[in-house]
């Protein structure tokens, strides 16, 4: 039976259509924001699969180009692979969702969006990530849910909700906050340098704003909503635990997991296993899921000895990081080079400035982002973790780091006016141990200024991690985490910035929230390491940005010309520009409002090509002069040409002092001569003189 249900959230229309379409799936919702409309399903498998040891979650965010209006690039005229915008929204969907399903859950899930009408004012990623958790809420999977996400934006100092267009376009913050009826469970910002105390308020602005949601959706569950199903659990026996202490008891797996070399920890683990296999030989029930229980094990421990001994695996103290060691220059010819160590992860970014035409084309949704000037990769190589496998190219994963740090500098970017190039930074990961994508944005900010970037300040990350106990109270934040803190704790809380404030912010957890007092000590920790490693490591490497761009990067010279005169320069068909292009080897981009930029590394051509177009767009007076290429001989004349696609005519009468009886008594065709300008014919042509230029 569909059922329509409505509420009005920042403004505008928020309903739910439900039993309307997609009624085979377990749930779904046909959820309009405006004129946004996004079908959100959630279907899970009837069994669970066999052989894995996670969760098997899947989330997609499909964007239609009918639902703004167009038909797809390409040869094939539809959709292709997922773009990048559509990766990192399924990524923010998962993020809050995942925690909330039951942990020995082992059925297949996937949560579906697709985007069937953009209004530019109401996200398409928001109502998807409302959709997400509407339909899962009502659907008959287990779910402790529901969850409410909402987006604030920061504009003359007061907070926006679900900001339109307009006001994202000149917004100081891109906050997006999820919530359950209690608690904070996802958070992913970029923002213009906001204060600590600022962000913090922001999140629970937001965190109010949810509950107002989650009551309506709370509204749906209550009319609509199927009772769950029973499933599967696969939890492990506890009669294996407790063959397993018996025989590596605690004090064991302690000694074997306490220690800051990875190396050293896998090979004590992995004579763990063996001994536990051998003693398990003959129970191929227990030796299927040993690898789980074994896992569970040492996450066990480790929370234990952290929560309870304040002892990390390698021996730090609570809030201490990890050996800090920063160097530029570490690669020859390349536009600059940074390279950021923390411990056992290590990173080397390369910068690279090209003119503004080499920025990246966009072809999404988003109709007011068609392309972008700066350009962060991120990749993570097996070798970084000691593993042998192909690259198949970036992941999710990859691409979220890239679009992680992109977003922490961005703020701190010169204007184009200021610095007309594009930009591209690629952060690669020599090694890996724990927060890898906030060592990228140290590597990247020191990386740019070492290329001459006027970034406004340096950026650098931290992560923080927590581990938790059975009360709200019982918990322990801790700055810089390994990966085994990563692994086994329930927070990576990804916070860059500059002394001045943050940029940006990311929050994963595998718990069902974070109250405040979690997360006003995690930004504090992080504002503290932060603001060493601005200090004490990066300002001792490089301080500011190097005065002028390397010898190997490309210089970029700009000018103004009047905008009706684009077309003398482009000339027919691009004759004029290219043929600038191949006498000079230089790069030329002109916008439309004339502003021309010339791109190239010999600084005579590319004065050279300057001049050529100032040539051109010239309005000729009598008496200027220019240096010009005879390129046809006629018998009353010969026709120069002194800049390209720009010639005049030099009449026999005023070639030579002296009188000649034929123009190739003088000239042959190439000759470079000096004319001056005596104005136009009757036909309108450029009228020389070659024997008056003296005179001049």
């Amino acid at each position: 039976m569909f059922k329509k249900f409505e509420m009005e959230l920042a403004g505008r229309t928020l309903r739910a259509d439900i039993g309307r379409v997609a009624a085979q799936a377990n749930g779904a919702v046909l959820l309009h924001y405006g004129d946004t409309v996004v079908l959100s399903t959630a279907t899970a498998s009837e069994k669970p699969r066999e052989g894995i040891d996670f969760f098997p979650l899947s989330v997609e965010y499909e964007e239609k180009m009918y639902a703004v209006g167009k038909i797809p690039g390409g040869f094939n005229k539809r959709e292709g692979k997922a773009s990048e915008n559509a990766i990192l929204t399924s990524r923010v969907i998962d993020r809050p969702m995942r925690p909330l399903f039951p942990k020995d859950y082992r059925n297949d899930v996937t949560l579906n969006n697709m985007v069937m009408s953009v209004d530019p004012d109401c996200s398409p990623e928001l109502t998807a990530m409302l959709g997400s958790a509407i339909a899962t809420a009502i659907s008959d999977i287990p779910f402790d849910g529901p969850t409410s996400t909402t987006q604030v934006g920061l504009i003359d100092g007061e907070f926006v909700f679900n900001p339109n267009a307009a006001q994202r376009a000149v917004s100081d913050l891109q906050l997006t906050v999820a919530s359950t009826r209690e608690k904070v469970i996802m958070i992913e910002a970029g923002a213009n340098e906001v204060p600590e105390a600022k962000m913090i308020e922001a999140i629970f602005a937001a965190h109010e704003v949810n509950q107002e949601v989650i009551k309506f959706i709370d509204m749906i569950v209550a009319d609509c909503g199927k009772e769950k199903h029973a499933y599967t659990s696969c939890a492990i026996p506890e009669e294996l635990f407790a063959a397993i202490k018996e025989i590596v008891p605690p004090a064991e797996m302690e000694v074997a997991v306490f220690t800051d070399v990875k190396q050293v920890r896998e090979e004590n683990l992995r004579v763990i296993r063996e001994k536990l296999e051998e003693a398990f030989a003959d129970n191929e029930e227990w030796l299927a899921i040993l690898g789980e229980a074994l896992y569970q094990y040492q996450k066990k421990t480790v929370r234990k000895m952290i929560l309870v001994d304040h002892k990390r695996p390698d021996g730090r103290a609570i809030d201490q990081i990890r050996p800090l060691a920063a160097e530029t220059d570490i690669i020859p010819r390349v536009h600059g080079s940074a390279m950021f160590t923390r411990g056992q992860t290590q990173i080397c970014t390369v910068t690279t400035l090209g003119p503004l035409s080499e920025a990246q084309k966009l072809d999404g949704l988003d109709e007011a982002e068609v392309s972008k000037r700066y350009m962060h990769h991120y990749n993570f190589p097996a070798y970084s973790v000691g593993e042998t496998k192909p690259s198949r190219g970036p992941g999710r994963r990859e691409i979220g780091h890239g679009a992680l740090a992109e977003r922490a500098l961005l703020p701190v970017l010169p204007s184009e006016e200021e610095f007309p190039y594009a930009i591209r930074t690629v952060s690669e990961t020599f090694e890996s141990n724990g927060s890898t994508s906030q060592a990228s944005v140290c590597a990247s900010s020191m990386s740019l200024m070492a290329a001459g970037v006027p970034i406004k300040a340096a950026v650098a990350g931290i992560s923080a991690g927590l581990v938790t106990g059975d009360t709200d109270d019982e918990y322990l934040v801790l700055t810089d985490i390994q990966g085994l803190e990563d692994f086994f704790g329930d927070m990576d809380f990804k916070v860059a910035g500059t002394h001045k404030g943050i940029t940006a912010i990311q929050m994963d957890i595998k718990i069902h929230g974070l109250t405040r007092a979690i997360i006003e000590e995690a930004i504090a920790c992080t504002k503290k390491a932060r603001t060493y490693i601005l200090d004490e490591v990066m300002a001792k490497a490089i301080a500011e940005p190097r005065e002028e761009v390397g010898q190997y990067a490309p210089k970029i010279r700009s000018m103004q010309i009047d905008p009706a005169k684009i077309g003398d320069v482009v000339g027919q068909r691009g004759k004029t520009i290219n043929a600038i292009i191949e006498q000079t080897g230089v790069k030329i981009d002109i916008t439309d409002d004339g502003a021309v930029s010339i791109c190239g590394t010999d600084a005579e051509k590319m004065e050279e090509a300057m001049k050529m177009i100032a040539t051109i767009v010239t309005d000729f007076e009598a008496g200027m002069v220019f240096e010009g290429k005879v390129i046809s001989i006629k018998e009353f004349g010969a026709f120069v040409e002194f800049a390209p696609g720009k010639e005049g005519m030099v009449h026999i009468s005023k070639i030579s002092k002296e009188r000649i009886k034929q123009v190739e008594d003088v000239l042959t065709l190439g000759d470079k001569v000096k004319v001056v300008c005596l104005g136009k014919d009757k036909m309108g042509r450029i009228s020389f003189s070659m024997k008056d230029v003296d005179e001049e």
